[in-house]
């Protein structure tokens, strides 16, 4: 597959340089600084071109309309979602933003780029996952506005002694797998009873955040148990 990598820093680099030992895929970072190009050309044999990704012209001279896959990963959100969007409107199957802000992957979203990448919601979910009193973490955004999120049980917790069936969950929600207390994962099935320690991998629209909270973890607003 034609890959496009738009940003030659840090990130580029090194997503380009595993990618290039993988499987047999064709590879071209795009960068703006002339300097960084030739540092980039003498290391992963001069698979990079100078210029600016944000340009139309230049994406067109890297021959994006045959690329299975364009990643915007500069370090402004600004120019990653302008690289995304002229790669979609050139017909690239797929594009994969990296988003600096974390309140910017709402405005994405709603352009249709679906697939974003933020280190620091990255860093803070690991971060949540060592805290005990958080009981909803965000684990990873999915296609079509969808997400994985682990919801941890509490003995509060109007889901607490009902099976997944029961529970009224927001539409398009699944509880995909549970692991309890002891760190043992299982598929939940008709026969299963949720008990308080048991963290729930949900995929859910992100929208519905709220409701989700409400049916599993409870609230003011919450579901009768």
């Amino acid at each position: 597959m034609y890959i496009i990598i738009a940003g030659g820093g840090k990130v580029g680099y090194y997503l380009a340089e595993e990618l290039l030992t993988g499987d047999d895929n064709e590879l071209l970072i795009i960068e703006k600084s002339s300097a960084r190009v030739t540092e980039i050309g003498d290391r992963l044999d001069g698979t990079v071109m100078v210029g600016d990704a944000c340009e139309a012209s230049v994406l067109d001279g890297a021959g994006v309309s045959r690329a299975g896959l364009v990643a915007a990963v500069t370090g402004e959100d600004e120019d990653n979602l302008v690289i995304c969007e002229i790669a979609r409107y050139r017909g690239v199957p797929r594009v994969l933003a990296r988003v600096n802000d974390p309140k910017n992957a709402a405005l994405f979203k709603k352009r249709g780029i679906e697939t974003t990448v933020s280190a620091t919601e990255a860093i803070l979910g690991q971060i949540e996952q060592e805290l005990p009193v958080t009981e909803m973490i965000p684990v990873m955004q999915l296609h079509h506005g969808l997400e994985l999120v682990e919801v941890r049980l509490s003995d509060t917790s109007p889901a607490v002694g009902r099976s997944p069936r029961e529970i009224l969950l927001p539409p398009e929600a699944l509880v995909a797998l549970i692991v309890d207390s002891g760190g043992v994962p299982r598929i939940p099935g008709a026969d299963t009873t949720l008990t308080a320690g048991d963290a729930l991998v949900v995929v859910a629209r992100a929208e519905s955040r709220t409701m989700l909270k409400e049916a599993l973890i409870g609230g003011t607003h919450g579901f009768d148990t």
